[in-house]
């Protein structure tokens, strides 16, 4: 900031002359320099930085425009990326919803004004335990990822237990962040995956059970897409073991899958991104963490819950945090996890997603993803030189595009399609690179037959080119 005492930035708050001298009067000092003087030399810039000039609000907002103008996004491609961040349909009133002022968050989940979010948090977690076939769900958290690394921990609590098991097919950048927030208290092992089927290897699995497994956890469908059918089979190895299942889920699955508590699953976690939200630049993520109504489970959860109760007025109820005491809130350092900033503004945004589908609507929405998966899948499969991964296996919205034998590399194929305004499937080549150049490619609701044939049809002229 320039020497200059008259001197007030345009962007940072509190530089008003009076303002920042009366702020330092309160704490006993008389200039800015003094706040800096605890910092030893060394660490000090001892000249002046070479900025570019300053901007104009105006020029400043012209500079940003054109940064951003570089983005492609998914309205402007036809788009089949996704790999845990998907392209669906939103119905306009979640957005319309969502902005209210009442429910629009300030920070840390509170709004501005506050008149029902908690009777609407209450409704989004009743819809989410009904499609989750679950008792009790947390006040979403930032993404998948946090999800399921809570869940790990809450099972290590449970059970005194320091290991949880994965498949080797759980998303590489998730495995980092789980790994990340459960180090040092819990150690992760891999499972091994059929290469052929791309389900969990039950004979690795079954080799790698003791005493010391606090958790076993798999998704479903997984990363690559893929239908675990031997749910059953896992939660009763876990069991064996007095270890607690734990499936991961995308929700919007849920309309033509069984729901995990059905085979055997005691917590279920997984993204509500799918359920009315848009993909963003690094946000408009949400997890959801689901138990059955025991206490043990309830008294682990380090996140907000909600509940109903009568008041002293007959015939009325009223919404609020069910044991408080537990979170992070109430007792602070010593809390088990902490709370932290939550996605408060998304459970909303599923509870309107979720209100307006009903059974039969993501009954529906399941079987369109299906159908529309499938068919690209076909599409692409036959195209020479072109296959399936785990071509054999069910999957769900996403699959797994071998191009092994065409002589190109993901890499290349995706640069074409972009030329032809496609943004193709994710390269898997860094994080499975014993498949080669494989790519794992997103299909919902929102694509359209012809969508599907200008994707096969481009693939096939990329593929025959010289």
């Amino acid at each position: 900031m320039p020497n200059n005492r008259t001197y007030a930035h345009p962007y940072i708050p509190n530089t008003v002359p009076e303002v920042r001298d009366a702020m330092l009067k309160e704490i006993g000092l008389t200039s800015m320099d003094q706040l800096h003087d605890a910092i030893p030399d060394s660490l000090k810039l001892d000249r002046e930085m070479n900025l570019p000039p300053a901007m104009t609000e105006y020029e400043l907002r012209r500079h940003i425009d054109g940064l951003l103008a570089k983005n492609k996004h998914g309205a402007a491609y036809l788009n089949f990326l996704g790999a845990g961040c998907w392209q669906h349909f939103i119905p306009a009133v979640c957005d319309e919803i969502n902005q209210r002022s009442e429910f629009v968050t300030a920070y840390a989940g509170e709004p501005y004004e506050d008149h029902g979010r908690f009777q609407t948090l209450f409704e989004y977690q009743s819809l989410m335990a009904e499609l989750v076939d679950m008792d009790v769900v947390n006040v979403p958290t930032f993404d998948w990822a946090q999800a399921a690394s809570t869940a790990i921990r809450m099972a290590g609590r449970l059970t005194g237990r320091r290991v949880a098991l994965l498949p080797k097919s759980v998303d590489p950048d998730k495995v980092m962040i789980i790994n990340n927030y459960c180090t040092p208290v819990m150690e992760l092992r891999f499972v091994e995956i059929d290469e052929t089927t791309g389900n969990m290897d039950l004979a690795d699995l079954r080799s790698k059970l003791s005493s010391d497994i606090a958790a076993v956890y798999f998704e479903n469908p997984g990363y690559l897409g893929i239908i675990e059918d031997q749910g059953n089979d896992i939660s009763e190895l876990a069991h064996s073991v007095d270890a607690i299942c734990i499936v991961g889920v995308d929700p919007i699955s849920l309309g033509v899958l069984q729901p995990p508590s059905q085979y055997g699953a005691d917590i279920v976690c997984g993204d509500l991104q799918p359920l009315g939200m848009h993909m963003n630049y690094g946000g408009g993520q949400a997890g959801f963490i689901a138990t059955r109504d025991e206490e043990a489970y309830v008294m682990e959860y380090p996140s907000r819950l909600f509940g109903i109760v009568p008041t002293e007025v007959e015939g009325e109820y009223g919404f609020g945090d069910v044991a408080y005491e537990r979170t992070s809130f109430a007792l602070r350092e010593k809390g088990k996890e902490s709370v932290g900033t939550q996605t408060a503004l998304w459970g909303i945004t599923a509870g309107v997603y979720l209100s307006l589908l009903g059974p039969a609507g993501m009954q529906e929405v399941g079987e369109t993803i299906m159908q529309k998966a499938q068919y690209a899948a076909m599409k692409l499969s036959a195209i020479p030189g072109i296959s399936l991964r785990f071509g054999e296996t069910a999957f769900f919205k996403e699959f797994v595009v071998d191009f092994n034998d065409t002589g190109l590399t993901v890499a290349e194929v995706n640069a074409r399609l972009s030329e032809a305004g496609i943004f193709g499937g994710k390269d898997l080549s860094s994080s499975f690179p014993a498949w080669g150049q494989c790519a794992l490619y997103c299909v919902t609701e929102i694509h359209a037959q012809a969508d599907l044939e200008r994707l096969a049809d481009t693939i096939q002229t990329i593929v025959r080119k010289p």
